[in-house]
């Protein structure tokens, strides 16, 4: 599910800014995540209703929307065992909505004329160290940062998204086909000390997350998301850090998701999961939190069975504990351990992080962070990521 709320906010802060440096750690964040959130989305096309996808188009980016991303997370290990943990989001922000869906560009306007911009996060995080964590800005014009997609005959790259030298591509390996499942991927995100060369390769065919990709997040029917999502890629390739090259192999979760609404008035952030599992399955859970810090009956969570099929698991059959919260040097703490428990199945999933301290003190500060999965006697049994917001 990734963050309607970052959008807003950058907005707001960066609406005439075409790059920025990360903001340091233990500065405090100059976003408030709910007064942050309100208002309408006037003159952008919102999420409704259900709607047909079409691939390879979809992976593109969909101008007449506020706000999408492309976000990659993995889990992968060297050679000699070693873990690391990935995290790459592509967002596309537009501070006004466009002129007409099939206007033409005025010929006199300047290359550096724009009504959106993007902004890229990427962190690594190695077993038994330290998160490394970047953050990077520019605007969507003279060829800065965009997202294309490119369906002639021979193309090389049939999707291209990117941000500078940060760059998702994916290209079909042999003839020209609309088979998304042909599709692959490759990322290549060099940074200062950290470099990230890998390709992602689909094991399982596109996930219609929600209501056949329509994810509603709240009672006003158009506060909601299209969805979906690549939940297990092979994933192999290079990570640089810290003066070391490995060579690392792993699995990979691809979400894709474009809206142009925020939060509920009555919401307050998500924990949201991205679980592999060692039997096959993935599971795609969030909560969404009230402003009393119960939980909205519109969280959701799916299913997905070894063979690719979902199937959605009733909210009210997932119980999630937290069995320690740690703080950060910013002063939030996080839920960043715990237990999930299915009542329809019995089956329990234990969580922990990697490293505790994977908290992104970014434009809008959050926790993203690489997981290991247990069983309820202890037995390792799955990998994921967890992102906690509004903390």
């Amino acid at each position: 599910m990734k963050f309607s709320f970052i959008i807003i906010s950058v907005v707001a802060l960066l609406g005439t800014a075409c790059n920025q440096e990360p903001q340091k750690a233990g500065e405090a964040s100059g976003v408030s995540l709910h007064s942050e959130l309100g208002g309408a989305a006037t003159g952008f096309e919102r999420a409704c209703e259900a709607r047909q996808f079409n691939f390879p188009e979809d992976h593109g980016a969909h101008r007449s929307f506020r706000n999408e991303w492309w976000y990659i997370t993995g889990n992968v290990s060297d050679s000699a065992g070693k873990r690391f943990g990935f995290h790459v989001t592509f967002f596309r922000v537009a501070n006004e909505p466009p002129v007409a869906a099939t206007g033409t560009p005025d010929a006199t306007a300047s290359a550096w004329s724009s009504n959106e911009f993007y902004m890229a996060h990427f962190a690594v995080t190695p077993a038994g160290g330290e998160i490394k964590k970047f953050e990077r800005f520019a605007r969507s014009a003279a060829g800065l940062a965009g997202a294309e997609i490119n369906t002639t005959e021979n193309s090389k790259d049939t999707v291209k998204v990117w941000l500078d030298d940060w760059q998702l591509n994916a290209g079909y390996p042999g003839e020209q086909s609309n088979s998304d499942d042909n599709l692959s991927w490759r990322l290549s995100l060099p940074a200062e000390g950290t470099a990230l060369n890998i390709t992602l390769t689909p094991q399982k065919p596109v996930v219609l997350q929600g209501d056949a990709g329509y994810s509603r997040k709240s009672a006003d029917p158009c506060n909601a998301s299209f969805y979906y999502s690549l939940t297990r890629l092979q994933a192999s390739g290079s990570l640089q850090i810290d003066g070391t090259t490995h060579d690392i192999n792993g699995t990979a979760w691809l979400d894709r998701e474009w809206s142009s609404s925020a939060l509920g008035d009555d919401q307050s952030g998500w924990d949201w999961f991205a679980l592999q599992l060692d039997d096959g399955r993935e599971m795609m859970l969030y909560q969404l939190r009230l402003l009393d810090g119960t939980r909205d009956t519109y969280s959701h969570a799916v299913e997905i069975d070894p063979a690719g099929n979902p199937r959605e698991i009733p909210i009210e059959n997932i119980d999630i504990k937290t069995t320690r919260w740690w703080q950060s040097e910013t002063g939030s703490k996080y839920p960043v351990a715990g237990v999930i428990q299915r009542k329809d199945t019995g089956e329990t999933l234990v969580f922990e992080p990697l490293i505790n301290n994977q908290e992104l003190d970014f434009t809008v500060r959050y926790w993203e962070g690489a997981i290991a999965l247990t069983d309820a006697d202890g037995k390792p049994s799955g990998r994921g990521y967890m992102e906690l917001t509004g903390y």
